[in-house]
């Protein structure tokens, strides 16, 4: 199983989306192992998008993510990270297909509503900036001898 990070940044929380964002992980039948709602500060936020840093957007960025509360989660499933970003769409939310997030609910890449890891490293790194290893529940889901054939025969 893969884990990766998500965020519904402000605007999604703002906007009042917190529980349809996040049943559309569920409906899919990902498996949320972590979940919080903070405000984050500006250091966390440079760490988190140290990447970054030095390209004309990140002050944005930086000033954006913090301008009100988050949602962070933590998914877990087969292919989890590929799955979650698919399921957002493209970045350009004007770009993103409708029925993903960002193509349902968002309108330009400044305030395109979540944030998803993007490759294992990527993930790995996130998830320890946000949650301690306490705080990430490993547990079976009842429905995942449902969503995974071979949990089915065991």
């Amino acid at each position: 199983m893969e884990r990766t990070l998500i965020i519904i940044k402000p605007e999604g929380v703002q906007r009042g989306l917190i529980g349809q964002i996040l049943a559309r992980f569920e409906q899919r039948g990902l498996k949320f192992v972590g979940l919080k709602m903070l405000q984050m500060s500006p250091a966390l936020a440079e760490e988190h998008y140290a990447v970054h840093k030095g390209k004309p957007f990140y002050t944005g960025l930086v000033k954006h993510i913090t301008s009100g509360p988050v949602v962070v989660g933590v998914v877990e499933g087969r292919g989890a990270i590929k799955m979650v970003r698919t399921m957002m769409g493209a970045t350009n939310a004007a770009e993103a297909a409708p029925g993903t997030i960002r193509g349902d609910f968002a309108l330009e890449i400044g305030y395109n509503i979540i944030h998803g890891s993007d490759g294992p490293e990527t993930a790995a790194r996130e998830i320890s900036l946000f949650f301690k290893p306490e705080e990430l529940l490993d547990y079976r889901l009842a429905s995942e001898s449902w969503l995974y054939e071979e949990q089915a025969n065991q």
